[in-house]
């Protein structure tokens, strides 16, 4: 996939994982995820883009890695976020689809 299609990738997953945000309740629970996911869903895409302006080979593989890491940690809070009430699954299942698709991406 050429990269500024991966890039455009990442920023709308970044702008879903934002909007799904904003739709959930004003509850400890949630506000808890509000918080992390949306750092860490729009920093996957970031680092993307930083890891695109590289200075090295090292660079590169060190903010890849960070990209990993933001993909999965959003993973996670969907995950709370279905543990807390499945009925966000039908919202949260082409999010989830888009961070496996995005995270396979990285790596090749």
């Amino acid at each position: 996939m050429d990269i500024n299609a991966l890039k455009n990738r990442f920023k709308m997953f970044a702008l879903d994982v934002v909007r799904f945000a904003e739709q959930l309740p004003n509850k400890p629970s949630y506000r808890t995820v509000q918080g992390q996911i949306v750092r860490s869903g729009p920093s996957a895409a970031a680092n993307y883009r930083a890891a695109c302006r590289r200075k090295s080979t090292r660079d590169f593989i060190a903010k890849m890695g960070i990209v990993e890491e933001e993909l999965d940690e959003t993973m996670f809070w969907l995950e709370f976020t279905v543990a807390i009430s499945d009925s966000w699954r039908p919202v949260i299942t082409p999010i989830w689809k888009e961070a496996i698709a995005l995270h396979h991406s990285c790596l090749h």
